[in-house]
């Protein structure tokens, strides 16, 4: 970026450098596993082929004075390892309408507890008043309803068997940082974030910054927004013992605002999950909310979705002890599973929350258990997007597939490649280690398919796909590609902008690209290496600092220079300066 000083007062906006949960009416396990499989019927998918796609969350309110509510019970029916200090959500119906509560533990025998109220949806948490025991099954009933047409749903779970051997590698002390291996500024000498160069940006590219989280760099990791042309508009400088991840806009209670994963940065055994929580801050870099995992988790970095209600979809990680042997591993080995929480942003509370184990089978993984002291990652839970019609679609990277997963019930609506996948797979569909599945408004589906690591293909690429639920079958529409050619052996997203082109960033690969409809590279970009960026995003963005601009004189043979920038503000274009000797 360009520092503004006296011999150059004019700068254009982006120079100034920038700071920083249908009733649960499951009692018999066979009815839950049914809801997993695939079983539309032909007028379900002729329904779902005709069902318009929009993006806004299926209604999941209640009515007072109506028929009984649907309600959804989580921990979800059948779920093997709950937390043992979870909370019992019920959620989609008045909390007024949701008592004579039962909980019971086969060995902790009855709890009590406390009701919570959801303050973005229906529904309220009971709150155990103690633990649960690890391996015991709990079960749960209610009486939910208006009276007089108050209904009884029960639910039933299993409490986890914890592993606790934790073992995060420990991070090198990093040399002295080379020259140029940083950008540096008189008046804001503290901010040390890594360079960043671009092509320069086509006039047909959209409008709006690029929001990166580099990681990885010689002196000072944290979320940052660069302008099209590479100028450094804010960052946030964090902690070497912390990590930040997917910096990106959205909104929370009708205000745009930044949303980034904030954490440990030593990895749990090289696994690339994360411990942490996920920062809200308005467009003044005031903190205005914090998420964080409940019923005893940490956020991982992978994903944070604010709804427009204000809950918030955020994935997290448990270690468990898990019966391996059908998978050639031992009796007691040790898993990371994947969850996916809804978590009431104001509250705090659990409304909503779903394991991988229990509703995919461990012998799809294209991974390999291999070590009695390594905990076997075979899911790895990597992105969630809110589909349409109360559904989530979640993609695994260690199965190579894409889940479309029922918000009522947790059953696994239709699987999209892997290893037993719901449709014909058409020419260059299937995936490998891919990350950031999502919806998109024309009911196509977007994913940023890795290929690596270990290597299954020649580069990385962008797809869209479109799914044919009648027929069963889906093909390919677009891809995308780098020039020269990229394999990234992690992480990496394609954010498809209003106007229709592409923004991807590229991951372990760290460069970041603009595409159009016809994929034409109107923009390319990328940090120096080692840093790069977990996600890439484009975003408009409008914000003033709450803290004032930094000011650097210096004066030499009786000239004075000032120095002078404004960490984040959007809006300046230019600085005047005053000199005389009075006010």
């Amino acid at each position: 970026m360009r520092e503004t000083h006296r011999h150059a007062t004019t700068a254009r906006r982006n120079s100034q450098i920038g700071w920083i949960p249908r009733p649960i009416q499951v009692a018999l396990l066979a009815v839950l596993l049914i809801s997993m499989a695939w079983s539309l019927t032909a007028a379900d998918r002729r329904a779902l082929a005709n069902a318009p796609r929009s993006l806004a969350p299926a209604d999941r309110s209640a009515t007072a004075g109506a028929a009984p509510p649907t309600v959804t019970i989580s921990p979800l029916p059948g779920t093997r390892d709950a937390s043992p200090v979870t909370q019992i959500s019920f959620l989609g119906a008045p909390p007024s309408e949701i008592r004579d509560v039962s909980v019971t533990g086969s060995r902790s025998g009855t709890h009590s507890g406390g009701m919570r109220a959801y303050a973005s949806a229906p529904g309220a948490s009971f709150l155990p008043s103690r633990r649960f025991q690890e391996g015991e099954q709990v079960t749960v009933t209610a009486l939910v309803g208006p009276a007089g047409s108050a209904r009884r749903v029960a639910s039933s779970f299993t409490v986890a068997r914890h592993d606790f051997a934790f073992h995060f590698v420990p991070l090198r002390a990093p040399g002295p940082p080379k020259p140029g291996s940083f950008q540096s500024f008189v008046s804001a000498a503290s901010l040390k974030p890594p360079p960043t160069s671009t092509s320069g940006e086509s006039p047909q590219a959209a409008a709006g910054d690029i929001f990166l989280a580099p990681r990885h760099s010689p002196t000072q990791d944290g979320p940052m927004i660069i302008d099209g042309s590479g100028n450094l508009v804010w960052f946030k400088p964090l902690p070497s013992s912390e990590g930040a991840m997917d910096l990106k806009v959205q909104s929370y209670e009708g205000k745009p605002v930044l949303v980034w994963w904030q954490g440990s940065n030593a990895p749990l055994f090289q696994l690339g999950l994360g411990f942490g929580v996920d920062e809200v801050y308005d467009a003044s870099y005031r903190r205005v909310a914090e998420i964080r995992a409940g019923n005893g988790y940490w956020a991982d970095l992978h994903e944070v979705q604010i709804t427009p209600q204000g809950s918030a979809f955020i994935t997290a990680d448990t270690l468990v002890r898990a019966d391996l042997s059908s998978v050639g591993g031992y009796r007691e080995g040790s898993i990371s599973d994947g969850v996916v929480q809804e978590v009431d942003v104001k509250t705090g509370l659990v409304m909503f929350e779903w394991h991988a184990l229990g509703h995919v089978a461990l012998g799809d993984s294209f991974t390999h258990y291999t070590s009695p002291g390594n905990p076997w990652d075979w899911f790895h839970l990597n992105s969630v997007s809110l589909g349409p019609r109360g559904d989530l679609l979640l993609s695994a990277r260690n199965t190579w597939c894409v889940y479309d997963v029922s918000l009522a019930n947790g059953g696994v609506l239709w699987r999209l490649g892997g290893k037993k996948p719901s449709f014909h797979m058409g020419s260059g569909t299937g995936t490998a280690w891919q990350h950031n599945a999502r919806f998109q408004p024309d009911g196509t589906i977007t994913i940023f398919d890795d290929g690596a690591a270990p290597k299954e293909h020649s580069q990385s690429r962008v797809i869209r796909e479109q799914l044919d639920p009648a027929h069963r079958s889906v093909k390919l529409l677009d891809r995308y590609v780098h020039t020269p050619s990229l394999l990234s052996g992690s992480q990496g997203n394609d954010q498809v902008l209003p106007n229709g082109d592409s923004f991807v960033g590229w991951g372990s690969e760290p460069y970041f690209t603009e595409y159009s409809p016809t994929g034409q590279v109107l923009f390319d970009g990328h940090l120096q290496s080692p840093a790069q960026s977990y996600r890439a995003y484009k975003f408009p963005w409008n914000a003033t600092p709450y803290y004032p601009p930094a000011i650097t004189v210096r004066t030499t043979n009786g000239k004075a220079t000032v120095y002078a920038s404004w960490n984040g503000a959007t809006n300046v274009t230019q600085w005047r300066v005053l000199a005389g000797n009075d006010p």
